[in-house]
């Protein structure tokens, strides 16, 4: 049996008595969403989009993280006008906070993953690095350089984190053992950022309007996509056919191939006549979290301005439901097989 990590020892807090209480929609699975200027997440059903709970966090919840054994979910607390320093550490099956993790001095959390043994990686844009972190605190610093460390992304063997520079318009590549960083050019506003099944390392580039195919080991750009519109995110559908990148002044979702990187389809992602928000990148729809079910059938965008999911049939590439939100909604996780309590 494999050790616990220190996460598996916190979600030890959950109790028999909650889990027993789970709803047949919880066990199914829920998508986790992180309101930004809510100030909270929100668990809802993956059939139908019912509000399951929903927890209170840190201010300017960014990015939301789920652990290998799928009992925790952590949450990069941002901030607003005042610079944020936590990750909260929540119990993914009902919200609980369990922990919060203080990083002192490196501010504004962004772009986390957890590697195969429970490490959490969170780049930090104020003190220009990559932190590991357990619940008590930091573990090791990478230092990635100046250019805004924005997303994350994890080589397959959890050997190399792949960071997106924003204003450097780059990628860099974190070497975990050694802390060794190369860094090379992809495109200008480089923030999404995400590693495809064959190992190629994808980059939407919003200034650039384009998306940018990436040699994992040397970071040559092996292909360039267009994709108009302010292109924020990119994420891989379960089966690893397809790419889908979030376009977030056009309020589409931009598919394209993994296997000949050509375009496969556009999704328009808003209704018609619909109103939107102010958020923190303007009045606009606003597409911006995107993430695939694991059962190959859907896609879950965040759209911010609308407070919505838009919820996209991977068969017909359209969108089939339109769940509500709070108030502009971007992080999106998923739990499924909610596990019980130890």
């Amino acid at each position: 049996m494999a050790l616990a990590t220190p996460w598996v020892r916190l979600a030890g807090l959950l109790t028999l008595a909650a889990a027993a209480a789970a709803t047949d929609a919880q066990a199914r699975g829920a998508l986790l969403v992180g309101n930004k200027s809510a100030n909270t997440v929100w668990w809802l059903a993956l059939e139908g989009g019912r509000r399951l709970h929903e927890a209170g966090t840190g201010p300017g919840p960014h990015e939301i993280v789920v652990s290998p054994d799928g009992r925790t979910a952590a949450v990069s607390e941002y901030g607003h006008d005042r610079p944020g320093n936590t990750v909260g550490v929540y119990a993914a099956h009902d919200g609980r906070l369990l922990h919060r993790v203080e990083r002192g001095g490196h501010t504004r959390p962004h772009g986390m993953r957890f590697a195969a043994d429970g490490g959490l990686l969170v780049t930090t844009e104020r003190s220009q690095a990559l932190l590991r972190v357990d619940p008590a605190g930091i573990e090791r610093v990478y230092e990635v350089g100046p250019g805004l460390g924005h997303m994350v992304a994890l080589s397959a063997d959890d050997r190399y984190a792949y960071v997106s520079k924003l204003t450097a318009g780059s990628v860099a590549r974190v070497d975990l053992a050694s802390g060794e960083v190369l860094e090379r050019p992809a495109g200008k506003g480089a923030e999404g950022i995400a590693v495809a099944p064959d190992g190629t390392v994808w980059v939407s580039n919003r200034s650039a309007d384009t998306v940018t195919v990436h040699d994992p080991d040397t970071l040559e750009v092996l292909a360039t996509l267009d994709s108009p519109g302010f292109p924020i995110r990119v994420a891989f559908t379960a089966d690893g056919a397809h790419a889908v990148v979030t376009n977030a002044r056009a309020a589409t979702l931009a598919v394209f191939s993994t296997r000949d990187r050509t375009p496969v389809a556009t999704v328009p992602l808003v209704e018609e006549g619909a109103r939107f928000r102010d958020t923190m990148l303007g009045r606009d729809a606003l597409p911006i979290g995107a993430i695939a079910d694991p059962d190959g059938g859907r896609v879950y965008v965040a759209v911010s301005g609308a407070n919505q999911i838009a919820v996209v049939d991977t068969a017909s590439w359209t969108v089939v439901e339109r769940w509500s939100t709070g108030d502009e909604p971007d992080a999106l996780a998923i739990v499924r097989d909610l596990p019980e309590a130890p």
